[in-house]
């Protein structure tokens, strides 16, 4: 007897879990509410003409994609409120939609449904429930306009549209392709310098440091999507200085990554910095040089690249490193220092 009870507690149990999982598939597949709340509105398309299927009664394999989603057949093919297929009514019931057909926005000659979106430099057009497109009003950074209108004029140069800068507002070029903060008020209260010129003196209507100092100014680096400006920047002055000041026995291009990476006293690597905590460092601590320690970060990101070039001590000021180069291809890892800027 105990076994019989048993056997019809567990028949039970078998028996309310298959009407659980019937009513549960039932729910998915036949109660399954609208894609959308009100129903999905035509966006234009002969979805069931061009299949030639109609989608009588139930049919598990029939299907048919619609926007980023699969509806089945019955899901969509004789719905009161609204139809995934858009002309469900006028090509498999030979009747008009039961509800008035969105507009749609036109573009290069084509189309778009409610919803569709293009990008237009940096900024997004979505097609509006009014058949116009709506766009954002973000500055970009490059100008198509802006570029025509230097182009016109006389200025002794000419404006080009750089890739890589296209798609980019002019907000995300100012966080991601400049980064010098303004320096600490310490250093913004110094003291003016004046310089007197002699009477005979003549300044020169134009200068190049080039021309000035053949083969000790070095090529302009790249910084990429890398808010680091004030390390690049003050590299690049280093090592015109070093070159200059050596007359040409030491022409080293230093390296703005030992900055970015290494001086973190209130510097914020790709995300920016200032300009007297890059010489503080340049002066205390010392760099190395580009091929020693070559760039890496490419892209503003928050986790700085950790250090891989520290130097210590030797006396009377001057430091030597502790490490070899990142670049293991390079040997030589003489350190850098920088008289105060």
């Amino acid at each position: 007897a105990g076994n019989m009870r048993l056997l019809r507690a567990l028949l039970c149990l078998w028996l309310l879990a298959q009407a659980a999982w019937a009513s549960r598939v039932r729910t998915r597949r036949e109660l399954a509410p609208g894609l959308y709340e009100h129903g999905v509105y035509d966006a234009g398309g002969s979805y069931c003409q061009r299949g030639d299927v109609c989608c009588h009664g139930r049919d598990d394999g029939c299907t048919v994609p619609y926007h980023d989603t699969l509806c089945y057949c019955d899901l969509f093919c004789n719905r009161t409120v609204s139809d995934c297929c858009p002309d469900f009514w006028e090509y498999c019931l030979g009747i008009p939609a039961p509800f008035p057909k969105a507009p749609g926005c036109a573009r290069a000659g084509r189309n778009f449904p409610t919803g569709a979106t293009y990008r237009e430099n940096c900024n997004l057009c979505t097609c509006g429930p009014g058949g116009q497109w709506q766009c954002e009003d973000h500055a970009c950074l490059m100008d198509g306009e802006l570029i025509d209108a230097i182009n016109r004029g006389n200025y002794g140069w000419r404006a080009a549209n750089y890739s890589q800068f296209w798609g980019m507002t002019l907000e995300d070029g100012i966080r991601h392709r400049l980064g010098t903060f303004r320096p600490s008020p310490t250093v913004m209260n110094m003291n003016e310098m004046h310089m007197n010129m002699d009477s005979n003196e003549v300044l020169p209507r134009h200068f190049d440091a080039a021309a000035k100092w053949p083969g000790m100014i070095h090529e302009p680096l790249d910084q990429g999507n890398c808010a680091g400006s004030w390390a690049f920047s003050t590299a690049a002055v280093a090592s015109d200085r070093i070159s200059i000041h050596s007359m040409g026995h030491m022409t080293p291009a230093l390296s703005p990554q030992n900055l970015l990476s290494c001086d973190t006293r209130n510097q914020r690597g790709c995300s920016g910095g200032r300009l007297d905590g890059a010489w503080w460092y340049l002066r205390r601590r010392g760099v190395v040089t580009d091929e020693c320690y070559p760039f890496t970060s490419q892209e503003s990101q928050p986790a700085a690249q950790p250090c891989m070039m520290h130097s210590r001590s030797t006396g009377r000021g001057k430091r030597q490193a502790t490490a070899r180069c990142p670049n293991p291809q390079t040997h030589a890892n003489e350190i850098y220092q920088s008289t105060p800027a």
